[in-house]
C-alpha cells in the first residue's frame, strides 16, 4: 500500500496558500493508495478546511487528522470544534475523521490523532516559569503588555534569561478550551490508547499525530525567541504511547515546519516537515 501523507498545508494564511495549492495539484498528478493529511489546513471559523479538502481528485480514501490550527476560533468553542463539529464538517465532504475511527486495509492500519503539549519540551535554559507556558506569553511579552500582571505576583522565580524573552504562542488567543492543556492532552492520550487498542489485529499500524511525538522530531534550539515555542510542539508521552505499541512501525506528525526523521526502538518516525513557504509530503510504502 502506497500512502501519501502531507501535513500544514495552511490554506488559511496568505504566505502559505499559493504553495499549498501548487502542492494539492502535484499530490492530484501523482499515484497512490491512500490519502492522509496531517492537520493544520485551515481555522474552525469559516470553510476554508472544507474547500481546500475538495481540491484533492483522488478517489480512493482519504484520511484526516485535525491541527491545533484547525481549533483556532474568534467565536467559538474549541472542544466543541473538535469532538464534533469539524468530524461532521470533514465527514461531508467524503473525508475519513480519523480520530477515533482507525483505518484499516489488509494488514495496514493507520490511526490518527491530534496530539497536544504539556510543556515537556520546553527550553530548560530560558528559565520560564510554567504559568507563562500555561498562558502562552513570554516573561518579557507579558511585561511588555502589561497584559497579565498576575503572573508577577512573586517574581523571585524569573531570571534575566526568562524576562528577556519576547514572544506569545497564538493558540492561547485563539485556541478556547475549557480546561487546562495537560487536562486536555490527557484527553486525547486516551483517545490514541483507545484507537491502538482497535488495531491490534493490524500487522504494521502508521500513527499520525499532528504535534510533535518524539524529542528527536523537534528542531534545533536557536535564539530565545523562537525557542519559547518549544513548549507548544507536543509532548513525549504520545511517542511513549506508540512505542509501547509492538506493531506501530510508523509515527508522522508535522506541526514544528521543518523536516525530521529518526529510527526510535524500531519506530520509523517522520516530520513531514511543511512551512509557510516550503510545502513537503511523503510517500511511505506499507503492507
Amino acid at each position: 500500500m502506497r500512502l501519501l501523507v502531507a501535513a500544514d498545508l495552511h490554506c488559511d494564511n496568505a504566505r502559505s496558500r499559493d504553495g499549498a495549492l501548487e502542492l494539492i495539484e502535484r499530490i492530484n498528478r501523482e499515484s497512490f493508495d491512500v490519502l492522509l493529511v496531517v492537520g493544520d489546513v485551515g481555522n474552525g471559523d469559516d470553510d476554508t478546511l472544507e474547500r481546500s479538502l475538495q481540491r484533492f481528485t483522488f478517489d480512493g480514501p482519504k484520511l484526516f487528522v485535525p491541527g491545533n490550527h484547525e481549533l483556532w476560533t474568534r467565536r467559538g468553542d474549541s472542544l466543541r470544534l473538535h469532538d464534533d463539529e469539524l468530524p461532521r464538517r470533514v465527514r461531508a465532504v467524503g473525508w475519513h475523521w480519523l480520530p477515533g475511527a482507525p483505518f484499516a486495509r489488509g494488514c495496514v492500519a493507520v490511526v490518527g490523532n491530534l496530539g497536544w503539549y504539556d510543556y515537556a519540551f520546553a527550553a530548560e535554559y530560558l528559565g520560564v516559569p510554567k504559568r507563562f507556558y500555561a498562558a502562552k506569553i513570554s516573561p518579557g511579552a507579558a511585561r511588555a503588555t502589561r497584559s497579565h500582571p498576575e503572573l508577577f505576583e512573586d517574581a523571585s522565580d524569573i531570571p534575566d534569561s526568562a524576562i528577556n524573552v519576547v514572544a506569545r504562542w497564538n493558540d492561547g488567543r485563539f485556541v478556547k478550551l475549557p480546561m487546562p492543556d495537560a487536562e486536555f492532552c490527557e484527553r486525547l492520550l486516551d483517545q490514541l490508547h483507545a484507537d491502538l487498542d482497535a488495531v491490534t489485529s493490524a500487522r504494521q499500524v502508521v500513527a499520525a499525530v499532528h504535534h510533535v511525538p518524539f524529542r528527536e522530531l523537534l528542531p534545533p534550539l536557536r535564539v530565545p525567541t523562537w525557542d519559547f515555542a518549544h513548549a507548544y510542539l507536543g509532548s513525549p508521552r504520545f511517542g511513549q504511547l506508540a512505542l509501547s505499541r509492538s506493531n506501530v512501525t510508523h509515527v508522522v506528525c508535522g506541526h514544528s515546519h521543518l523536516p525530521a526523521e529518526a529510527f526510535i526502538d524500531g519506530i520509523h518516525a517522520i516530520n513531514i516537515g511543511s512551512g509557510y513557504r516550503e510545502k513537503r509530503h511523503r510517500v511511505l510504502l506499507l503492507g
